[in-house]
């Protein structure tokens, strides 16, 4: 018994992988306005695949109270690899704030190499400027 109890543990570590590899959480994001240092709640989001020469919807959320969706992706599929489109509608958060935005929303384009690849993508936002980078 002694001997197949660390045999045990390490088949069973073998498979630790494939379990946290499921699709739970595979990309969230974050928006932080710049203007005023606060996440913005209520910002839609939308995510789209490229296939050929079209872009195809997977998926669309709102931003919660600390400015982040921390799963868009569905939970049910696997990401595959591909391009993939994410967009911050953010016109109408700058509206609700009656202030003018330059930029009715901002549109990030990425490649996804693996499947259910973890990926983070934030959003530093101002009214007339963006920034954006592969988080963790």
């Amino acid at each position: 018994m002694k001997k197949t109890l660390p045999l045990m543990m390490l088949a069973s570590m073998a498979f630790a992988p494939a379990a946290f590899s499921a699709p739970a959480g595979t990309l969230s994001v974050h928006v932080l306005d710049q203007q005023t240092g606060m996440p913005p709640a209520d910002v839609t989001v939308t995510l789209e695949k490229q296939e050929q020469n079209k872009w195809t919807q997977i998926a669309s959320g709102k931003t919660d109270h600390d400015g982040r969706i921390k799963s868009l992706y569905p939970q049910d599929e696997d990401m595959v690899p591909g391009v993939y489109k994410v967009t911050f509608k953010t016109a109408d958060y700058f509206h609700g704030k009656k202030l003018e935005s330059f930029f009715p929303e901002v549109p990030v384009l990425f490649t996804v190499t693996r499947t259910n690849e973890k990926l983070h993508i934030p959003l530093l936002l101002s009214q007339y400027g963006y920034s954006t980078y592969k988080g963790s």
